[in-house]
């Protein structure tokens, strides 16, 4: 009986042994595949984008023939994003870099010490416009976005359907001359996109055309070029810097403007503190609601990428602005 036991045991510890490595095979075998998935098969472009519109834009376009990287990790500010040394060493290899010049200092300074030629400036295809009155009265006092504010200029481009349309096409256009093999699938893919895009735009439109009011406060003054596209006027809290703190008397100049046109609703985002916005609302008895600016996509986004959350903008502004 002793024998058999001990024999029984010996099995038991080979099996035990066998089951453990096979385990551990699988478990290295995943992390290797996930190493792998972000680095491009044989064939592949490799494309580094500066945060998550141009990402979305350059998977879309891109689909199968190219990795897609962003420099800024999901539920991260953007604006002052910090790079890794291998975030660094991956524009200078990469096969097309976007960025939006001017947005992220970091970003403008790696590009300009990479070497690499084959980088995309947002700006060259949609310029900057001017910041509107709105956006340089939320903003007085504040540092805007530690990069001299732009110079003027407003960067939130991504928010208005028809130019990411247009920077669509344009990375289409590098990705065919980089990959001319592919320039009919980049082609046809920008197309589709466009479509969507297009669509997006009209059901703004639309949505947006009859409302009983057409102003709307958010804490971060990043709508500028929606509320021009859409008719709208926005009233930001902390100009264009999401997390600066606004003075007593602009709460108060705030405060006075949601009285004055009837607002009902104080929008913030999801990335910063809605502290601010909940504070306004509290004191006036208003709502409060997320108007995105998508500038990277959470577990707390609503939508799964830019298309669903600028949907749930539209549905956000019918709600506040009571659209017909």
């Amino acid at each position: 009986m002793k024998m058999v036991f001990m024999l029984n045991l010996a099995r038991w510890l080979r099996a035990l042994i066998v089951a453990s490595s096979l385990v551990w095979v699988a478990a290295c075998w995943a992390v290797g595949a996930g190493e792998a998935s972000s680095a491009s098969a044989p064939g592949q472009l490799k494309i580094v984008t500066a945060f998550y519109p141009f990402q979305f834009i350059a998977e879309r376009v891109a689909a199968e023939h190219a990795v897609v990287q962003s420099l800024t990790q999901p539920g991260a500010e953007p604006h002052d994003v910090e790079l890794t040394p291998k975030q660094v060493a991956g524009i200078s290899t990469a096969d097309l870099v976007i960025y939006e010049r001017s947005f992220q200092a970091a970003v403008d300074e790696a590009v300009a010490q990479s070497g690499n030629q084959e980088v995309f400036d947002t700006t060259t295809a949609v310029p900057l416009r001017p910041l509107t009155e709105a956006q340089r009265e939320g903003a007085h006092g504040d540092e805007v976005h530690g990069n001299a504010g732009h110079g003027g200029l407003d960067p939130h481009v991504w928010l208005d359907p028809t130019n990411m349309a247009t920077l669509s096409r344009t990375v289409a256009d590098r990705l065919s001359a980089i990959d001319p093999a592919h320039a009919a699938d980049y082609a046809a893919n920008a197309t589709a996109l466009e479509s969507r895009l297009d669509a997006l735009d009209e059901q703004f439109a639309t949505g947006l055309a009859s409302c009983k009011r057409t102003d709307f406060i958010t804490t971060h003054a990043a709508f500028g070029y929606l509320a021009q596209k859409y008719k709208l006027h926005q009233i930001g809290i902390s100009g264009l810097s999401p997390d600066a703190e606004p003075s007593p008397a602009r709460i108060a100049d705030v405060q006075a403007q949601a009285r004055e046109h009837g607002i009902t609703t104080i929008f913030y985002e999801t990335l910063v503190s809605p502290a601010v916005a909940q504070s306004i609302a509290g004191d006036l008895n208003l709502r409060t609601d997320v108007l995105d600016p998508i500038e990277g996509i959470t577990a707390e986004s609503r939508g799964q990428d830019y298309l669903e959350v600028m949907q749930a903008n539209l549905t956000a502004l019918k709600a506040a602005n009571e659209c017909g």
